[in-house]
């Protein structure tokens, strides 16, 4: 089964479809022919289940523990219900405190903010859980980071095999080709090194000390 018509029977995009494969979530066998993937009934029944699991926001890690029997389908249910539950109580509490908000009739400029930071934090200890927009923002950064490292890991990667695949072809003397080698491995390095100082700033680094509250 080509992968269009998965799409169509179980109403995903191809997009989320790789997506759960890089996941490690589906394992479509090989055509021994061309190489394309050949999706079977089997592939598309697992594909189903996923999209029923996500849609009831069944975080991946717990599918996947699932597929190797080390969660139990009752036990990731009753889980989540749990969750749903706090999730729902949460709401809640935000949800009066915007209802007190709007009670007062009060303006911004007259926002008592420290008042309602401070009960924020005495739910919080009770375990209430806000959200934590620092948090979500150093989030989307380092996935933003980690995109671009990864291309250009890629790429450095990609020269590495072409120079290595030439050189068996022709030949060349051994310095000149582990001076041309060395070129893209010392850039990895310093991709990686990079990726791990910017994940540093992003953690709590000094373009995050204006917006700490």
């Amino acid at each position: 089964m080509k992968i269009n018509q998965v799409e169509q029977a179980v109403g995903i995009t191809r997009k989320n479809i790789r997506f759960y494969e890089e996941q490690g979530l589906l394992h479509p066998l090989r055509n021994p022919v061309n190489g394309y993937r050949d999706y079977t009934e089997e592939d598309v029944s697992l594909l189903l289940k996923i999209r029923l699991l996500r849609r009831l926001s069944i975080p991946i890690g717990e599918i996947r523990q699932l597929q190797e029997n080390r969660l139990s389908f009752t036990d990731c249910i009753q889980r989540h219900i749990v969750c749903l539950d706090q999730e729902k109580h949460n709401l809640s509490l935000i949800q009066e405190m915007c209802g007190e908000l709007c009670s007062e009739n009060t303006e911004f400029d007259s926002l008592p903010a420290a008042d309602y930071l401070e009960k924020m934090q005495q739910l919080e200890k009770g375990g209430t859980r806000f959200m934590d927009i620092v948090k979500e923002d150093q989030r989307k950064r380092k996935y933003g980071a980690l995109t671009g490292a990864s291309i250009m890991i890629l790429l450095m990667a990609f020269m590495i095999a072409m120079f290595v695949w030439g050189h068996t072809i022709e030949p060349i003397p051994v310095g000149i080709f582990l001076f041309f080698l060395a070129i893209p491995v010392i850039i990895i390095i310093c991709i990686i090194v990079a990726l791990y100082q910017r994940f540093r700033e992003i953690e709590g680094g000094e373009e995050h000390e204006a917006v700490k509250y």
